[in-house]
Order: structure tokens, then C-alpha cells, then sequence
């Protein structure tokens, strides 16, 4: 390895760390939804990593396609930065649909009582909420199927900004083995750090008493999810 190109590894490995890390959008989702919808670590890791890989592949075949085919670092970018305001939009739309179906569900199984007179002159009330079991599974089994093709869709729309110009232009100046060496470098140090922070995040919140929000768990996951878009779009991080 020469030293030109160790040093495109390493700071391939480091701007995959750096850009993972300062963008929320890369672990908050995952962290909301799980609880929100309490998924066990297993099942919030393994869409954590196909919603990785989908992000970081679909800017390494941009970055395939514009070397081999000689496309400029300048448009190639602006591509970029189209996927990334597509991506915040997106992120933002899901944050603030997933809140609004939040207190939807909040309304719907609010408790509220009933007065009731019997013809022997005993009157009594109740509290009781509008949604059964059966209708809550079938939100449930619905849920499951449309949030992480959601998640997926937003990730693979969302570029890994500085691959291309940091990373995969200047070791194609060296050479294709080179260029596919620190890619791989960058995609599997930024899939690494999305899985340990994503891990990390969900332990966390585990050790934190959320009884007493109950169903409001869906419209604070939904504005965490609004607002860490709405940082990327407004922030650009």
C-alpha cells in the first residue's frame, strides 16, 4: 500500500465516523421507532444495516458510474446535494405523518366515561377507550409492513455526502483496486457506526422510565424524527 493511498484509508475510515456521527438522521429513527414501537435490538439493528447499506450503496455506484464513465466531480456533487434535500424533505414528511398517526392513536384510545340510569334509580359511570384488540393488532401488522420500506426508501435517496469527492475521486487516481479498497474503508466503518450508535441509543433509552408518556411514545418518536430533518435541512449536518 502506498502512502497516498493509506492515507485516502484512513481518512476514509474517519469521514465515515465523523459523518455518521454528526448526522442524526443516521441513528435517531431507528432509536424512536424501536421504542416506539418496541421492537427487540435484533430486529432494530437488522434494519438499521439494510437501510445502511441501501444509503451507502447507492452513492458508491454514483461514484462508480461517474468515474468509469467520466462524469465531472461538479455535477456529480450537485447530484448529491439533490439526494440530500430530497432526503431531508422526506425525513421531515415521515417525522411529522408518523407524530400526526401518533396522536391519532392517542385520540382513538383516550378514556372517557359514560353515565348510565337504571330503571331502579342507580346511576353509575364507567370509563372505557374506543380501540379493541382486534383493530390495535391490525394497525399493529400494518405499521410493521410500511415504516421500514419508509426508512429504507429515505436512505437510499439519502447521499453519504463526502464519499465521492473525499474518498472515491482521489483513489481513482491511484487506481481501481485502490478506489474499491477505501470505499469498502468508508462504507463499512459508516455501517459500524450507525449499528453502535443505533445500539448504544437503544440501551439507553431502555434504562429510561417511559410509562408514564404511554402512547405518546409514536408522537415524540414522530418529532424527533421531524426535527432531526428538519435540522439537516435547516443545519445542513
Amino acid at each position: 500500500m502506498t502512502a497516498d493511498l493509506q492515507l485516502l484509508t484512513t481518512t476514509a475510515v474517519s469521514a465515515g465516523f465523523i459523518h455518521t456521527i454528526l448526522g442524526p438522521d443516521h441513528y435517531l429513527p431507528f432509536i424512536m421507532i424501536g421504542k416506539a414501537r418496541n421492537w427487540n435490538v435484533t430486529k432494530i439493528l437488522m434494519l438499521t444495516f439494510i437501510c445502511g447499506l441501501g444509503h451507502v450503496l447507492s452513492s458508491v455506484v454514483l461514484g462508480m458510474v461517474g468515474v468509469f464513465f467520466g462524469v465531472g466531480l461538479e455535477k456529480l456533487n450537485f447530484i448529491e446535494a439533490s439526494r440530500g434535500n430530497l432526503a431531508a424533505w422526506a425525513l421531515i414528511a415521515f417525522g411529522l405523518v408518523y407524530a400526526i398517526w401518533g396522536l391519532r392513536k392517542v385520540y382513538k384510545n383516550r378514556k372517557h366515561s359514560h353515565v348510565h340510569a337504571h330503571s331502579c334509580g342507580v346511576v353509575h359511570s364507567h370509563e372505557h377507550g374506543h380501540t379493541s384488540d382486534h383493530t390495535h393488532i391490525h394497525e399493529k401488522e400494518e405499521g410493521k409492513k410500511i415504516t421500514p420500506w419508509v426508512l429504507f426508501i429515505i436512505f437510499v435517496l439519502g447521499p453519504c455526502e463526502v464519499l465521492i469527492p473525499l474518498v472515491m475521486y482521489p483513489a481513482a487516481q491511484t487506481s481501481v483496486s485502490g478506489m474499491l479498497m477505501v470505499t469498502a474503508a468508508f462504507g463499512i466503518t459508516t455501517l459500524l457506526a450507525m449499528l453502535s450508535t443505533v445500539a448504544l441509543g437503544t440501551f439507553g433509552f431502555s434504562l429510561v422510565p417511559l410509562k408514564k408518556i404511554g402512547l405518546y411514545t409514536h408522537v415524540i418518536a414522530g418529532a424527533m424524527i421531524f426535527l432531526s430533518g428538519l435540522a439537516i435541512q435547516i443545519l445542513g449536518i
